[in-house]
């Protein structure tokens, strides 16, 4: 079941415009330069973020400058009523810039762990990186200690509000609209690694990946995002960010991060999005808490892969189409890196899936034993991730 071609479109080198400007933009270390706020005291990193957001903001953002006064009109002094969410970052509103566009403003916790590093990524990158599949960045404030992102408003909340914490009010994701979302958000992981220099993720997971109201994903908060490796570089070195269960194995235990890191957080995402399940569930029985140790098995038996589709589906899908995903799934969480796909090839494999599955496939005629974790070779075999919680967001290392 060959089904991942090498397949390079003219399409993916029409970029020279963007490629020009991410590549001036590294050539001038702007985000080496950063080191210096680990070094400051509070004051002079907020004075810095402030000085340099607002220089980039002047020099290539596409984004507004904003006054904490026009955001707190905004969202109407930033009422309970327009909030959206929170996290460790901090809240998300509901807004109104010019009394007619939506958006969704997120008032950046001073205590929190996005900081001003973070933050400034976060503006840099989506200013100079532009995709369906990506988030679009309305805007930023700076004033006094005030640190907000103004985002374009995504109605349908994130793919974690759907797939992991459905409530009363919304029905479970159908089997096309799931494909959907995972074809949607690899198209963004691929813009993002092929651009020059590549740009990796570093915090792949549902609730980075929001919807509109037609269920189209983009991936949201890059201020984990970090340039990858150029040259004969086979790497960066960093600290271990992300999220606990979403890290791959090899960037959790030494910190040397690859597009190939983004691609096995890929592969989790989208068994959570086949299974309904969390990575990581408190709530489940011991044996089931751990998604990954409790997929292994069921892979590796042809009898029982169908298991890992979400109950909540109802068996309305192919066969073929759920054998093929979960392919493309354990190719993604290969332990070894160098055998996991480039993500481009994943999208290739994805858009082959979208036509050809139709046609439910005799699974027990096939020729593997099993999915294992690998499609046409037992190379590699995942286990749990083995970082702690030590490893979720901390600090910002470039």
């Amino acid at each position: 079941m060959n089904f991942l071609p090498c397949f390079i479109s003219e399409e993916r080198f029409n970029r020279k415009c963007l490629e020009k400007s991410i590549e001036e933009y590294y050539e001038t270390k702007t985000l080496a330069s950063l080191a210096i706020i680990s070094l400051e005291s509070e004051n002079n990193k907020r004075r810095y973020t402030t000085k340099e957001t607002k220089k980039k903001g002047k020099e290539k953002s596409f984004a507004q400058n904003f006054t904490f006064r026009q955001l707190c009109v905004a969202t109407n002094n930033f009422s309970h009523h327009n909030l959206l969410g929170e996290g460790g970052f901090g809240r998300v509103y509901k807004g109104l810039i010019d009394t007619t566009k939506q958006v969704a403003v997120k008032q950046l916790d001073p205590n929190g762990y996005q900081g001003n590093r973070e933050f400034l990524v976060e503006v840099l990158m989506l200013s100079l990186l532009r995709h369906p599949n990506l988030v679009n960045l309305v805007g930023y404030c700076v004033d006094a200690y005030q640190r907000i992102l103004v985002y374009e408003y995504m109605p349908k909340g994130s793919l974690e509000d759907h797939l992991l914490g459905i409530a009363s009010d919304k029905g479970a994701l159908d089997w096309k609209t799931r494909m959907k979302i995972v074809e949607g958000v690899a198209k963004g992981l691929e813009y993002l690694h092929e651009t020059n220099p590549p740009v990796i993720f570093r915090d792949f997971k549902a609730s980075n990946i929001l919807l509109d109201e037609e269920f189209n994903p983009k991936l949201s908060d890059f201020g984990l995002a970090k340039l990858g490796p150029m040259g004969d570089k086979s790497h960066v070195s960093t600290r271990v960010m992300g999220t606990y269960g979403y890290c791959a194995p090899e960037y959790a235990l030494t910190g040397q991060l690859t597009t190939k890191s983004d691609v096995y957080s890929f592969g989790v995402v989208f068994l959570e999005i086949i299974s309904g399940r969390r990575v990581i569930d408190n709530t489940k029985p011991r044996a089931e808490k751990n998604l990954l140790a409790w997929a292994q098995p069921l892979l590796k038996d042809r009898r029982k892969f169908m298991l890992v589709a979400d109950p909540k589906l109802k068996g309305k899908f192919s066969v073929k189409a759920l054998y093929q995903a979960l392919a493309v799934v354990s190719m993604c969480l290969q332990e070894d890196a160098s055998t996991r796909p480039m993500i481009s090839d994943v999208v290739m494999a994805l858009q082959y899936l979208a036509i050809n599955n139709d046609v439910d496939v005799d699974v027990d005629n096939e020729s593997n034993s099993g999915l294992g974790w690998g499609l046409s070779s037992n190379r590699g075999s995942t286990t749990p991730n083995k970082s702690s919680d030590n490893d979720d967001k901390k600090s910002v290392d470039f």
